[in-house]
């Protein structure tokens, strides 16, 4: 009876960790078709919450392991390629008389595709480095300071996020001097709240 609990208590965790880490790059991606204004920078609104979703992947493989974590990943971009493509779709359809928001939707919800695809890109990619960093850290160095393992993986996914963000998204609209200045303030915000997500990844136990 207790083993059956045991079971049921690792498997609510593990959906509830997948959710989260969905609903994480959905929103943000969603977000990242706003660009802000921050201390004269131009900032994608996914940048603030989208950092979670690293920590949220440590904790993924934490419970379902590195294999699953991958195809979380990749199942995760398929479902956020597929929202902008949806959403551009049904901003086509002509709307009834009596609804008054249709350009409010086709402006919010028909997002530029190339910050889209850049957004997606850049997170599928820095995921599955993060992946590849946790796993090694893990396996080659130890399964101790859980903490350090979030900061490493992090401190080298958040970067190629970055620069393939910045790179897709404005590069050629944009003077370079900004793109730097973007990636630099970008990298400061994200790894900022990947610090205070820290110990999230203690949430979880290691699967065995």
């Amino acid at each position: 009876m207790d083993t059956a609990k045991e079971e049921y208590n690792i498997s609510f965790i593990s959906i509830l960790v997948i959710c989260s880490y969905i609903a994480c790059q959905m929103i943000s991606n969603i977000a990242s078709v706003k660009i802000a204004n921050v201390l004269t920078l131009a900032v994608d609104g996914g940048t603030f919450l989208y950092p979670l979703a690293f920590t949220i992947r440590d904790m993924a493989h934490k419970t379902i392991g590195k294999k699953n974590t991958q195809k979380l990943i990749i199942v995760s971009a398929i479902i956020n390629i597929f929202s902008p493509i949806y959403f551009y779709i049904i901003s086509q359809i002509p709307a009834d008389a009596s609804w008054q928001f249709n350009e409010a939707f086709k402006a919010t919800l028909s997002p530029v595709l190339r910050i889209s695809i850049a957004s997606i890109l850049g997170s599928t990619l820095s995921e599955l480095v993060d992946t590849e960093i946790y796993h090694l850290f893990v396996t080659k160095i130890t399964k101790k300071y859980q903490w350090l393992r979030v900061l490493i993986s992090n401190a080298f996914s958040i970067p190629v996020d970055n620069l393939v963000f910045v790179i897709i998204a404005f590069w050629g609209a944009l003077p370079f001097d900004a793109l730097v200045g973007i990636f630099i303030f970008n990298f400061i915000v994200k790894y900022a709240v990947t610090v205070i997500s820290v110990p999230m990844i203690y949430l979880v136990k290691d699967k065995n």
